[in-house]
C-alpha cells in the first residue's frame, strides 16, 4: 500500500490532519474540508469517505480497512480505538425505500425522501467485515459487531452484537480498558 505524504495529504483541504497518518493513495475522499483525521490513523486501499454538511471525525488510534466506506450528510463519528474492518459501510443518509419518493442523487430533493442522521462509533467499538450501519446509529463504548451484520438501532456500551438485523449476543470483556491505560501511560510500548 502506497502512503500519501504528509505534504499531500495537507495540499488535499483536509480541516485537520494529526501525525502519524497513514492513508493509502488508493483511497478516494469527498469534501476533506469536512473531514478530521486525529493521530495514528490508518486508511487501507478502496476506502472512500464521503462527507456531507455534518462532517467526518476520526479520533486517535483508528483503523479503517480495505474497501471500506463512509458516506452522508449527517455527521459520522469514529472515536478513539475504532477498528473498521473491511467492507464495512456506514451511512449517515438513506432514500426511501417505500416508493412513496424517488431515490438516487440525479433526482432533485423535491422529488426524495432521504433520511440524514448522525452515526455515532464510540471508543474501542470494533465492526466487523461487511456490516452495514444506518443513520441515526449510535455504537456505545466497546461495542463488537460481528461480520455481516445490518445495524439498524442503537447498541450499548461492550454489547456483542450480530445479524441482520444485529441483535445483542452477549457482553464484551472489558480487559481492553486497562490494556489502554498500560498503552497510553508508555509502558505497553
Amino acid at each position: 500500500m502506497a502512503i500519501l505524504s504528509r505534504k499531500a495529504l495537507e495540499c488535499m483541504g483536509f480541516a485537520f490532519v494529526g501525525k502519524n497518518v497513514f492513508i493509502s493513495d488508493k483511497a478516494s475522499f469527498y469534501n476533506c474540508a469536512n473531514i478530521t483525521l486525529g493521530n495514528n490513523v490508518r486508511i487501507d486501499d478502496f476506502c472512500v469517505l464521503s462527507a456531507g454538511d455534518g462532517g467526518i471525525t476520526i479520533g486517535n488510534h483508528v483503523h479503517v480497512a480495505v474497501y471500506a466506506s463512509l458516506i452522508g450528510a449527517g455527521r459520522i463519528t469514529l472515536s478513539d480505538f475504532c477498528n473498521i474492518s473491511s467492507r464495512v459501510s456506514i451511512y449517515s443518509s438513506s432514500d426511501d425505500y417505500s416508493g412513496a419518493a424517488m431515490t438516487n442523487p440525479m433526482i432533485p430533493a423535491r422529488y426524495t425522501c432521504v433520511t440524514h442522521a448522525e452515526v455515532f462509533v464510540g471508543r474501542h467499538v470494533i465492526i466487523g467485515s461487511g456490516s452495514l450501519i444506518l443513520p441515526g446509529v449510535a455504537l456505545e463504548e466497546g461495542v463488537a459487531i460481528g461480520a455481516l451484520s445490518l445495524v439498524k438501532k442503537n447498541c450499548r456500551a461492550f454489547g456483542v452484537y450480530a445479524g441482520a438485523p444485529a441483535k445483542l449476543i452477549k457482553e464484551r470483556k472489558r480487559d481492553l480498558l486497562d490494556l489502554e491505560k498500560e498503552f497510553l501511560s508508555g509502558t505497553g510500548q
